[in-house]
């Protein structure tokens, strides 16, 4: 069979960095514990750069917009191996003639103020902070190995390299106030960040945290309180001047992750190293891979159709919504798109707004029950 045709150059690129100082309770990524002098970091930093040499040559980088260094702990990796990592992306991106948005994931306790000046000179433009709370008990229930006045240090530290910085808050989390929350997300804006991610916590199979609630020594999520939490975080954050632009995500105008609204936007993206995922996508549908060691693996292949379905789900999880075009193309391979729409807003969880179906605050908080929704448009009436 000839190879499909791929309709969109990769426009994002993620590398996955799986080492961390200690596996937090409640994760279930694809990362693990190792000491700072483990060989095998080296050897893993040395694939990540071989492989970005082997796409270069068949042309992968050449239309990126945006680069992502996430994991696990990127910034564990230290300056010297991080360096060559960058050094390799600032010369087969030409980062110095074409600057990109490129995020450098860390953590508090690993963040110098010497790696960032160092690496905001090859091309680091935003850094995102995993913070999940200013409250020192509550960190330490998470499993966290850092303080609040380190993760307070660690924002000052970035601040003072790159314009723009992002941090992760967690909520819903057994034991979290009310009170805790708040003064988390007011800390925030107090020290001047300008992107801020909330998410609820999950309590994932195969974690510490999973065992603990089997056990009944740790509460499970109450789906209340966490909701109760995202409309405390929504409240603070707008009238601070910061606006939802995707279901988890605030900002200040302009600065928007670009690599958030990438994924949300279903442009093709590039994932490169262990447990990385890659997307392509053309007339024919969509594919995911999956990068294990040598080999990359199909883990998902949709049709024209689900690709608009899906399409569909990702435009809803950010406040722009649904233009009435893109509904009337989608409707065009998936028919019943706008007859699901319609019925998700008389369920009041969207709104027809400007030329556009855009989430309800209902919406935001039933996020689930809209993306189910609209998943299930490109599956025929007589298999439901």
């Amino acid at each position: 069979m000839n190879a499909p045709d791929v309709s969109d150059a990769y426009q994002a690129l993620y590398i996955h960095v799986p080492f961390c100082a200690k596996r937090c309770a409640y994760c279930d990524f694809k990362t693990r514990a190792s000491a700072p002098d483990n060989p095998a970091m080296d050897t893993y930093t040395q694939t990540l750069i071989d492989a970005l040499y082997q796409h270069a040559k068949r042309g992968d980088l050449d239309t990126l917009k945006t680069i992502y260094v996430g994991g696990g702990t990127p910034s564990y990796l230290g300056l010297e191996r991080l360096v060559r990592v960058f050094d390799a992306l600032f010369d087969l991106c030409d980062l110095k003639h074409h600057p990109l948005e490129c995020t450098l994931e860390a953590n508090p306790e690993s963040l110098t103020d010497q790696l960032l000046q160092v690496l905001s000179s090859r091309g680091v433009t935003r850094v995102s902070l995993g913070v999940q709370s200013f409250d020192d008990t509550i960190l330490s229930l998470l499993g966290r190995i850092h303080t609040a006045r380190r993760a307070q240090d660690a924002i000052c530290i970035a601040q003072r390299s790159v314009s723009k910085v992002s941090i992760d808050l967690m909520c819903g989390i057994p034991g979290q106030s009310d009170e805790s929350f708040s003064h988390s997300v007011q800390r925030a804006i107090d020290l001047g960040i300008t992107h801020i991610s909330v998410y609820p916590l999950s309590i994932e199979d195969n974690t510490p945290f999973a065992m603990r609630v089997a056990q009944g020594r740790m509460p499970d999520v109450d789906d209340d309180v966490a909701a109760r939490h995202m409309l405390i975080a929504e409240a603070l954050l707008t009238e601070n001047g910061f606006h939802r632009y995707e279901v988890a995500s605030y900002a200040q105008r302009g600065f928007e992750c670009e690599h958030n609204c990438a994924y949300w936007t279903s442009c093709s993206y590039l994932g490169l190293g262990e447990g990385s995922v890659s997307m392509q996508q053309g007339s024919w549908g969509r594919k995911r891979f999956l990068q294990e060691a040598n080999d990359r693996v199909c883990i998902d292949s949709l049709t024209l159709a689900e690709r608009y379905a899906e399409d569909a789900m990702l435009g809803m999880r950010m406040s722009c919504g649904l233009s009435d075009a893109f509904v009337q193309e989608a409707c065009s391979v998936v028919p019943r798109v706008r007859a699901i729409l319609d019925e998700l807003a008389e369920r009041g969880l969207c709104a027809h707004v400007n030329g556009c179906f855009v989430p309800t605050e209902r919406g935001w908080l039933c996020g689930n029950e809209i993306f189910s929704a609209l998943l299930d448009s490109s599956t025929p009436y007589n298999a439901l």
